[in-house]
């Protein structure tokens, strides 16, 4: 596009003032109306185009939410709303919750074309690529809890039971940690806790993020469950399309408020570029939000050679995710008869990513399916070498609460000691 002239889309969605803007946009030698989209999916696939700089969007344009926004910066289209005064509507809340600030009254019109080029303006001096849109407003504030997200690479490496493990020994020294299941190919939180229905709080989460209601019904979509307090995952798999831009990290944001959050993601970080040019979120951005948003980063790898090699694999991946930031590595199912040492796995653990530490989690078959049988937690169901394990990882994790920990651990014992003599 010409740079003296300003490319235009418009999202009317049937308002009575369409016809009227049209007029006004086009009487302007400037602006060039590029496409009158149909809906704010197909405004969003157009945006990614890079051929438009400004979007003329009605107020109450089904879909439009705070990630349509966002999708429309990305790319570098400024949008201005065309405002339709209603008792009914605190149209300064609505806006304020949009992010949106370029914005004309439908009785005045004539102002429209005024507003595009203005809106323009810093398009002209910036690249859209370079900055990401800053979301003002009551969900910036970060609280006082830390995420914790656990990943891993394919293979079923047991990233589910370390994430339970580490919320259930938090809990155990007296913290009230969230577990968030986000995994977008298959999260078996629920089913590893005993939870049969299908109601999913990732869901509700997902339909209520759009319309700014999920700050206020947050504490509804909880669960209570083995001690923890659970947002429970998809029912399905091929659900994962119905979670939008945001939710998850709107999610960790009101989590960090009440305290620690532990996060169980997908295996895969591949982006899915046709996705983008759909004008919808990837399938791996949930898994790719919650990583970004993490405060500590676990990844879990399987001790046999190739849950190794995968783990080698898995490591150079992320790296290009979270630009070399230090990542606390678990060994799943360590034993003997694999033939090398902790030490030999070290080695080889070091020539792939930057570690702030590195675990070794014993192969405790019993602990876990005595766990899984009963919908508990590791620590819920006793002492075992693999709470031993996961205790020392929750230390590296919190080492302010380490003492804690260990406090609880001795009590507990002499507690034992007193009983038996």
């Amino acid at each position: 596009m010409d740079r003296q002239r300003t490319g235009v889309l418009v999202v009317a969605s049937g308002a009575p003032w369409e016809s009227a803007a049209l007029r006004e946009l086009t009487a302007r030698p400037t602006i060039v109306v590029l496409k009158r989209c149909m809906d704010v999916t197909d405004l969003m696939a157009t945006a990614a185009t890079g051929q438009a700089s400004v979007a003329v969007v009605s107020l109450d344009a089904p879909g439009l939410d705070p990630a349509a926004v966002d999708h429309l910066h990305r790319h570098g289209v400024r949008p201005v709303a065309v405002v339709q005064p209603d008792a009914s509507t605190d149209v300064p809340a609505v806006l304020a919750r949009l992010g949106l600030t370029g914005t004309v009254d439908a009785r005045r019109l004539d102002r429209l074309p005024d507003a595009v080029l203005a809106a323009a303006a810093p398009a002209a001096d910036a690249d859209a690529g370079d900055a990401e849109p800053t979301r003002t407003g009551p969900l910036t504030a970060r609280g006082t809890g830390r995420v914790v997200a656990v990943w891993g690479p394919g293979g079923a490496p047991g990233r589910t039971t370390v994430a339970l493990g580490i919320a259930g020994e938090l809990a155990r020294r007296g913290l009230d940690p969230l577990v968030l299941d986000a995994d977008p190919w298959g999260g078996a939180i629920g089913q590893h806790l005993g939870v049969l229905d299908e109601v999913s709080g990732l869901l509700a989460s997902a339909r209520l993020h759009p319309g700014g209601e999920l700050p206020g019904r947050f504490t509804g979509l909880q669960r209570r469950v083995a001690g923890l307090r659970v947002v429970t995952g998809l029912p399905r798999p091929d659900r994962w399309a119905e979670v939008r831009d945001g939710t998850v990290d709107t999610l960790l944001q009101l989590g960090r408020r009440q305290g620690d959050v532990v996060v169980d993601t997908g295996f895969c970080l591949e982006q899915d570029s046709a996705a983008e040019y759909a004008g919808r979120l990837g399938r791996n951005a949930i898994t790719l939000e919650a990583i970004g948003a993490a405060d500590e980063l676990v990844v879990v790898g399987a001790a046999d050679p190739v849950g190794l090699s995968r783990l080698a694999r898995g490591l150079v991946e992320l790296h290009e995710h979270t630009e070399g930031r230090p990542v606390q590595v678990v060994v799943n199912r360590m034993r003997p008869s694999l033939g090398w040492s902790e030490a030999d796995v070290a080695g080889m653990v070091a020539g792939f990513a930057t570690v702030a530490g590195l675990h070794f989690l014993p192969d405790d078959r019993a602990s876990v399916d005595r766990a899984l049988v009963a919908g508990r937690t590791l620590v819920e169901v006793g002492d075992s070498p693999l709470t031993r394990g996961l205790s020392r990882l929750v230390d590296s994790l919190h080492p302010q609460r380490a003492a804690t920990g260990r406090r609880g651990r001795l009590r507990r014992r002499t507690a034992g000691r007193a009983r038996r003599s």
